[in-house]
């Protein structure tokens, strides 16, 4: 077979291939979108209309925002929400930016240049590792050093015992690859300290910070002044459609702008995003703790569920939330379970789980789950029910497997 023939018969696979993935996704959207209960709403499985109406549905109580003109290069409606971000978590100054990995990228490339250091010590779990293809190492030509692999945020003796200096410390509140888990407050406070102690000044990855306020006890302007800057994410926690915002010193802020525009973050217009975002702020921060709390009894009745069901092995991680989501291990192929929680939304108009990845070793999957507004009417009882649904539906696409082997 020619090189040709070869590329072509390669093509007409990853043709089929895609098809059948754009499929699987359309089934799966359809399927969540009719449902009538399911713990969080994704933002994935609402139609164009629907996103455009829930937005001007929320408009009016925007402080007459509907009656401004349209941003112009970050004025208007966006100086508004900056303004707004720095109040909520009591800084100086805020700059909004499109994307967190822009965000991110900049502030560390502004701290790295402020005190010439450009180590950054982080954790091998955290977004700016995982999820941002080495954004802050590759553009910015920053470095990184590990305090620790465990699954959890680094402890004050590790920051100590790290064997180069570092000019920067950045913590994800919370580590969401870990499981959404965060430290114990004086931990925080003393993982801080020894920052200080090494001379490095401390950014928070807080994409998820509006909701840990109540692990901590402590109000979103104390936890964020443990740090000097914080990157806080719209549409993680807040239902927005994109946006983040970095916050901190005004003179950093300052700086953090031009290079905002360098990177290509000064963007013509983006009052969508900025009202969803003020909407969110509005409408699901003050909700958030009674989502954590909720999330608590969802997770324990999760457990009892897989235990009375006999399930060899599983996880729910960490075992009593630290806000408002946590992870859910299986000892199945993420196929099945993929497949068995399409199946429940179909069937039976819930959606528990939504998508699962192979973890670990094989036939192992995890899943997150989300709780919020809609899981609030949802009793322990309820919770039960539709995971031995869930697993009745596991069970039979297991059976089919074996059917079709044999």
């Amino acid at each position: 077979m020619t090189e040709a023939a070869e590329a072509a018969d390669a093509a007409d696979v990853a043709d089929v291939a895609d098809a059948a993935e754009q499929a699987a996704r359309e089934r799966r959207l359809a399927a969540w979108h009719g449902s009538e209960r399911m713990l969080a709403r994704g933002p994935l499985e609402r139609r164009i209309g629907e996103r455009l109406a829930d937005l001007t549905a929320a408009a009016p109580g925007l402080d007459g925002a509907l009656g401004d003109w349209v941003d112009i290069y970050g004025d208007g409606v966006v100086e508004k929400l900056e303004r707004r971000v720095a109040d909520l978590l009591g800084m100086e100054a805020a700059a909004f930016f499109p994307t967190g990995t822009m965000a991110q990228q900049v502030a560390l490339r502004a701290w790295a240049g402020r005190t010439g250091n450009p180590v950054v010590a982080v954790h091998p779990l955290a977004h700016l590792e995982v999820h941002e293809r080495d954004a802050y190492l590759t553009v910015s030509g920053l470095r990184a050093v590990r305090p620790t692999s465990a699954p959890r945020l680094p402890t004050a003796a590790e920051i100590r015992d790290l064997e180069e200096p570092f000019g920067t410390l950045a913590l994800e509140l919370p580590l969401r690859e870990a499981g959404y888990v965060l430290p114990e407050w004086d931990d925080l406070v003393a993982v801080v300290e020894a920052a200080r102690e090494r001379e490095a000044v401390v950014h928070f990855d807080g994409a998820r910070l509006w909701e840990c306020t109540t692990h901590f006890g402590r109000g979103l302007p104390e936890i964020a002044a443990l740090a000097d800057t914080v990157y806080v994410s719209f549409y993680k926690s807040l239902d927005g459609i994109a946006g983040a915002a970095l916050a901190g010193p005004e003179t950093l802020i300052a700086e953090a702008t031009a290079w905002r525009h360098r990177y290509g973050g000064q963007v013509f217009q983006q009052w969508p995003t900025a009202l969803a975002a003020l909407a969110g702020l509005d409408r699901e921060l003050p909700r958030l703790p009674s989502y954590v709390a909720h999330a608590a009894v969802v997770a324990r009745a999760m457990r009892e569920a897989f235990t009375e069901a006999g399930v060899a092995w599983f996880r729910v991680r960490p075992e009593v939330p630290h806000t408002h989501q946590f992870q859910v291990w299986l000892p199945y192929p993420a196929r099945v379970l993929d497949e068995a929680s399409v199946r429940l939304a179909e069937e039976t108009r819930t959606t528990l789980f939504r998508r699962w990845w192979e973890e670990g070793p094989p036939g192992l999957a995890v899943s997150e789950v989300t709780v919020a507004a809609p899981a609030l009417d949802w009793t322990a009882e309820d919770v039960k029910e539709a995971v031995t649904a869930f697993l009745t539906r596991v069970r039979a696409v297991l059976a089919e497997d074996d059917t079709a082997n044999t």
